[in-house]
């Protein structure tokens, strides 16, 4: 499930232009962030290469940020010193949760970047929901952002180049996306995702890597949320939508 040992070097060009920043992507969650109290605890448990994270602390928040890729913990604090941030991070994969932190300790979860398709199944993404609902507070809130995968298996196996060049770090790059699509939901998926950049003498260095994934639809999602003592309070799933992004309360 941790995977990303590869990807996590060149993260920053999956993350899109409105995101690129801790900044601009805590910004991104500003109608959530305005429900918490001053000084929060907050937890990111898919840290990824840790903007979300970063940008929270640069709100006063306390924030913690947890991944299952050591790559990606690693980036995080590499961040975060960067920007003078000041937070905690840990390696922990979602079910490995409670063993660092206490019931109820959170104001709110964060479960963002279509990370939860990468527990393996249904019995494993309940148990990720069920260790990420054991650390709200009453009345805490759990964010989590998804894709649409209702849309990307009717769009069948395929080879996805994205149609412009994506530019961080005075470096341009190609990005495109293999996706292996079985018959049925449950099976295994596989997304291969590469990353080509450009170099200015006209080479090309490609970093890629064959991930695993279960996805899930919507409305399973939310039942798997109920199930775990999460009220679903806002939603802004559209079926003709890629993305979305789902807001639950622990009762």
């Amino acid at each position: 499930m941790a995977g990303y040992g590869a990807l996590a070097e060149v993260y920053e060009w999956l993350i899109s232009d409105a995101k690129a920043t801790p900044s601009a992507f805590a910004s991104a969650f500003d109608d959530v962030v305005t429900l918490l109290p001053p000084n929060a605890r907050v937890l990111d448990s898919s840290c990824g290469t840790g903007q979300l994270a970063v940008g929270l602390a640069g709100l006063g928040m306390r924030v913690v940020a947890t991944d299952a890729s050591a790559a990606m913990v690693r980036r995080t604090a590499e961040l975060a010193d960067e920007h003078g941030a000041s937070l905690r991070t840990v390696r922990a994969a979602w079910n490995e949760l409670p063993d660092h932190f206490d019931d109820a300790s959170f104001h709110m979860v964060f479960c963002v970047g279509n990370s939860l398709h990468h527990a393996e199944g249904a019995r494993a993404r309940s148990a990720a929901l069920e260790s990420m609902s054991r650390l709200l507070r009453p009345g805490g809130r759990l964010v989590l952002t998804s894709r649409n995968w209702e849309r990307v298996r009717a769009g069948g196996s395929r080879l996805d180049i994205r149609d412009r060049l994506v530019r961080r770090n005075d470096r341009d790059a190609v990005v495109a996306y293999r996706w292996e699509i079985p018959e049925h939901w449950e099976q295994e998926h596989h997304i291969e995702i590469a990353v080509a950049r450009l170099g200015a003498d006209g080479s090309v260095d490609v970093c890629s890597e064959l991930l695993s994934s279960w996805p899930y639809r919507y409305e399973d999602l939310t039942l798997e949320m109920q199930g775990v003592g999460l009220t679903v309070e806002r939603s802004t799933f559209d079926p003709q939508a890629e993305n979305y992004m789902v807001v639950a309360t622990r009762e």
